[in-house]
């Protein structure tokens, strides 16, 4: 059974290294080896050694790739979980347009024109951040977000 599951891995890597663009120089010899009708004993001895060879650079190769696997996963993970905080971070500021009443939380549209309010958000943003008037909007804004806290 042994001899047999052996003989079939051995023609289908022929087969795989006959399909290679660029085989290597060990590839191409197992393949002149194994269709080598009447081989003498040290050939028997190099192409048993060049099987060898091939299983353990296929095994490699599925290592590399079962490493390289696990490693896309890390970064989809972390890519995913960056992506749920931003997420995270918009509703909360969607969330802030809604107690200000500036967004219907039924609907999540704007109560007024978008047109009106995103003139009257950029202007804000172009305000000067030492006028007084942010400290008063903060102060205002620590009460709204304080009674939301305790109900």
């Amino acid at each position: 059974m042994k001899n047999e599951k052996q003989a079939k891995w051995v023609a289908d890597r022929v087969q795989y290294i006959r399909g290679l663009k660029a085989p290597n120089e060990q590839q191409r010899l197992l393949v002149i080896l194994h269709d080598k009708a009447d081989k003498t004993a040290q050939e028997i001895k190099t192409l048993s050694l060049l099987i060898q060879a091939e299983r353990a650079a296929e095994k490699a190769q599925e290592a590399r790739t079962k490493v390289m696997n696990l490693i896309q996963a890390e970064k989809r993970a972390e890519a995913k979980a960056a992506r749920k905080a931003r997420d995270h971070a918009l509703y909360q500021s969607a969330g802030l347009l809604i107690m200000a009443g500036l967004v219907d939380s039924q609907t999540g549209k704007p109560v007024d024109d978008p047109a009106k309010l995103l003139g009257a958000l950029v202007s804000l943003h172009e305000l000067s951040r030492d006028n007084p008037k942010w400290e008063e909007w903060k102060l205002k804004g620590q009460v709204l977000l304080n009674q939301k806290k305790e109900d």
